[in-house]
């Protein structure tokens, strides 16, 4: 037990909010990093956000989000849908809005007062659209209400905002009330999208038709509710927000205390019975803890208190944080850790709770050093599961919190490291650039809001002296989006308690609760504790933790296929898989996703079978890991890309293997004539010493390769035929052999989606000579130009790309509530080996998820961006090369 000093308010009324004191100063370890190199990134971080915002305000603004690559605005409606993650964007300016208080904290407040006149002029709340009610209110709702609190308080000053009347009040409550007619159902629960302008269920509204919604998305709505009602003096929003939170309370697991992942808004069943910190759940325990220091209800406190004990039961093995099931809580619900329970430890620092905090901290610091990034999702042995990284902010927020409370120098070095991370890799010249792949370092076109709320304020607050911010932080508490809410909102009128069936006073036990926080001096007498506690994680990460092994239950015997033996085409293993609750689902681009459903096996003995032919097949993909290689990156690096451009490619089993190689293959593209390189090539000396673009289909890759290799080409990039395909909804396709020996294929193949292949068709036909490098991962432009000339820009954000670990994930099976493996099995072309009905576990590459995931769903085939036509495709090249030109006239 840690020594601590308790105090408990004598009445709510005049509570201090201790939570907030936990940021005592401990003995440094090692020698401290200088007033002068601080200020150096403090500044450096000041330039990093000017680079994001002013390109934002001027290639996107007023639409809702940047595209970084293409220069321009994320106008929804536009740009081909990306399902679930567009609900967060409603026609309403977000990122500016997202953005209003960052512009205060960072001393920007010129920009400030010219933004929200911005937002008063130009944004409307009543488009007719269908937008995420927890998107919209963490983002948009909790924007606007710190940015008034920030107008608030620059008034009060006397220097700026002399004109403020509140308006934007005014905006967050006619906000408020559209966000409103989701939460009229029968269990307080509010509906996950709303139509701003029809509201739910009605005629217009297109939604209200949902059943499910995530435990976050019902359970992140108290603080800027709860502010909106204390501002206004309008009570509603905090007793919606309050009934909400009562009811997931009511429907916790009463013996394990935790709740799971996805709830039925009507019947209050979990839908998914899962549990952890991460995506899904995770800022439901958040706002619990942070309502209690903003409104001082000891309720909120005692909840957490009593879900945080369960998670420190069940949830939390040290240094891991991994899912179980809230029946069961002590068998493991999955076998991997997504990005977003990065925000734990810094939760941990308000509670008090500092030991576990650095242990998870620094187990995530290392996975980052080990993929310069934290991956979306990756495994207990820290290798990549899910491979994208859309710039989340939330192990910056821990590492702030962290050195807050400990003020050891150690992670202002972790902080250097990100924002080294964030210039070298995804810095581009209209933004910062989202990662698709960690491992490639290949980028998507997408630069979420949230980077601009959250990333920002953060890293300026690890480097920022007191003295150097323009308000006291500790007056304030952050949302879960970062927005600024001061704590006197505690002594305004509070709502009244709902009338619901909420946990009596008298089942819980206020001996076993912490009504503060702990004197940080007394945690750590040794000033090494802190660096021994991060060692051996150090070390298990570095050495990579042996994956568990599968444990068959006694007595269960083996199922009847074997997932080695089994066949796509052989009617009678398909016959077995039906039996067992397996069924094959084919996509549109030729593979096939096995996913088993228990309740539709024959029998339960048969249910059985069947999952563990699904844990077979993880086996087997384990096994087979060798021959599911890694992504490979096309990297276009002449005028006027520049190497800024990464295409995320397919590699080859078989001719050169590019992770052998330093340098790469780097030549000019050209088409190949025929364009199916199934024959000799009638265009042979124009290829020769160049690299042949192929189009799938027709014949084996392997024999396309021989025919590009007899015409000289030096490598050969293989473009899909089917319209549409992309490496943002597909997984990684490998290209297979010809089914006999392919040692005579000795030049380097990689295999392009539509998406991805048509941005280079269409680069050729706008500058015809393109020069592109075939990479195991994207390289740093100082290498790529070593020896010619290289922009000054470009040198200036280059430096030496470090060495990521490039092991492939293994695959998994589990997805939601079936157990799913994506095979390499395409029904409609001949390029892949004879023995193409043997089943190949892909590599489970994930869909990019939201902040926090609404119930997961079959994804929408949605018509591609490379439907439009030629001349709209131009239109867009033209956008980027006025871009280019425009960075090239500024040096």
């Amino acid at each position: 037990m840690w020594t601590v000093l308790w105090f408990r308010p004598a009445t709510m009324s005049t509570l201090l909010f201790p939570l907030l004191l936990l940021l005592s100063t401990l003995c440094r370890l090692g020698q401290s990093m200088s007033r002068e190199e601080k200020l150096k990134l403090r500044n450096q971080v000041v330039e990093m956000f000017d680079h994001a915002y002013s390109n934002y305000m001027d290639h996107a603004y007023p639409a809702d989000e940047l595209m970084p690559l293409t220069c321009r605005g994320r106008v929804r409606g536009l740009e081909p849908s990306r399902g679930d993650v567009d609900d967060a964007l409603g026609m309403f300016s977000l990122t500016l809005i997202d953005t209003l208080d960052t512009l205060v904290l960072l001393n920007k407040t010129t920009e400030f007062e010219a933004a929200v006149r911005r937002v008063l002029k130009d944004v409307r709340l009543d488009n007719d659209i269908v937008v995420s009610v927890f998107e919209t209110n963490i983002r948009v709702l909790g924007g606007l209400l710190g940015g008034h609190s920030m107008a608030v308080m620059l008034k009060d000053a006397g220097h700026y905002m002399q004109w403020y009347q509140d308006e934007l009040l005014h905006m967050a409550k006619d906000l408020g009330l559209r966000l409103l007619p989701a939460f009229n159902t029968s269990s307080g629960l509010p509906y996950p999208r709303v139509n701003l302008k029809h509201g739910v269920r009605g005629p217009e509204s297109r939604t209200g038709t949902e059943t499910d919604t995530c435990t976050a998305c019902a359970g992140t709505i108290i603080l800027e509710f709860a502010a909106l009602s204390r501002f206004t003096g309008d009570p509603v929003f905090e007793v919606q927000a309050r009934r909400a939170l009562n009811f997931l309370w009511e429907k916790r697991q009463r013996n394990s205390n935790l709740v799971g992942t996805t709830i039925n808004i009507h019947s209050g069943e979990w839908v998914r019975r899962d549990s952890g910190v991460g995506a899904g759940i995770d800022s439901y325990y958040e706002y619990l803890l942070k309502a209690y220091i903003l409104l001082g209800d000891d309720l909120f406190l005692q909840r957490f208190n009593i879900h945080y004990a369960s998670i420190m039961k069940y949830i939390s093995q040290p240094p891991l944080l991994l899912d179980v099931h809230i029946h069961k809580p002590l068998l493991p619900a999955r076998t991997w850790m997504d990005s977003l329970l990065a925000f734990f430890p810094g939760l941990q620092v308000l509670k008090g709770d500092i030991r576990p905090a650095i242990e998870t901290h620094e187990m995530l610091y290392q996975v980052t050093k080990k993929h310069n990034f934290l991956p979306e999702a990756f495994t207990t042995d820290f290798r990549v599961h899910w491979a994208q990284h859309p710039l989340r902010p939330e192990f910056a927020e821990s590492t702030y919190f962290l050195y807050k409370a400990t003020k050891d120098p150690y992670y202002l070095e972790v902080g250097r490291t990100v924002l080294d991370n964030l210039n070298r890799f995804a810095r581009v010249p209209c933004g910062f650039a989202a990662m698709k792949d960690v491992r490639t370092g290949s980028h998507e076109d997408r630069m979420d809001s949230f980077f601009l709320a959250e990333m920002f304020k953060y890293l300026f607050l690890l480097f920022a002296e007191e003295e150097e911010l323009p308000f006291n932080v500790e007056d304030y508490i952050f949302t879960t989006e970062a927005h600024l809410l001061p704590l006197s909102l505690s002594t305004a009128p509070r709502a009244p308690s709902p009338p619901a069936n909420t946990t009596s006073e008298e089942e819980l036990d206020d001996s076993n609760f912490d009504w503060t926080c702990p004197n940080t001096r007394l945690l750590f007498p040794d000033p090494a504790f802190p660096r021994n506690l991060r060692d051996p994680i150090r070390s298990a990460v570095d050495k990579s933790c042996p994956r568990p092994a599968i444990h068959r239950e006694p007595g269960m015997g083996r199922p009847p296929l074997r997932a080695q033996d089994f066949m796509a085409n052989n009617p009678d293993h398909l016959e077995l898989l039906r039996r067992m609750g397996v069924s094959l689902i084919h996509l549109k681009d030729g593979r096939v996703q096995l996913v088993q459903h228990a309740t539709q096996a024959v029998s339960a003995v048969a249910a059985e079978d069947g999952m563990r032919f699904m844990q077979e097949m993880m086996e087997l993909s384990s096994q087979q890991q060798k021959e599911q290689l890694p992504p490979r990156a096309v990297q276009i690096v002449s005028h006027p890309f520049f190497g800024r451009v990464v295409l995320t490619a397919g590699p080859a089993q078989f001719g050169t293997d590019l992770s052998k190689s330093i340098t790469g293959v780097r030549g000019f593209v050209t088409v190949a004539e025929p364009y199916s390189g199934c024959v000799e090539l009638s265009n042979a000396a124009f290829v020769q010493g160049r690299i042949a673009l192929l189009q799938r289909g027709q014949c084996m890759f392997a024999e396309k390769a021989r025919h590009i290799m007899k015409a000289g080409a030096i490598g050969g990039i293989v473009i899909d035929d089917n319209e549409g395909s992309s490496s943002d909804t597909a997984p990684l396709f490998q290209m297979a052999g010809d089914g006999r020996n392919t040692d005579d294929v000795t030049l380097p193949l990689l295999f392009l989606f539509y998406k991805e292949g048509n941005i280079l068709l269409e680069a050729l036909k706008e500058y015809r000579e393109v020069e592109v490098l075939l990479s195991d991962k994207a390289r740093d432009r100082a290498s790529i130009f070593k020896g010619k000339p290289l922009p000054g820009i470009l040198l200036e954000s280059s430096g030496d790309v470090q060495e990521n670990d490039q092991t492939s994930p293994a695959s998994s099976a589990t997805l939601d509530r079936s157990h799913v493996s994506t095979v390499e099995l395409d029904e409609s072309a001949p390029e892949l080996a004879p023995d193409n009905e043997e089943v190949t576990p892909e590599e489970d590459v994930g869909p990019a998820f939201k902040r926090n995931p609404e119930p997961e769903e079959e994804p929408a085939v949605e018509k591609d961006s490379s439907s439009k036509s030629v001349e709209a495709m131009m239109a867009d090249w033209q956008e980027d090369l006025e871009a280019f030109q425009q960075m090239e006239d500024e040096l």
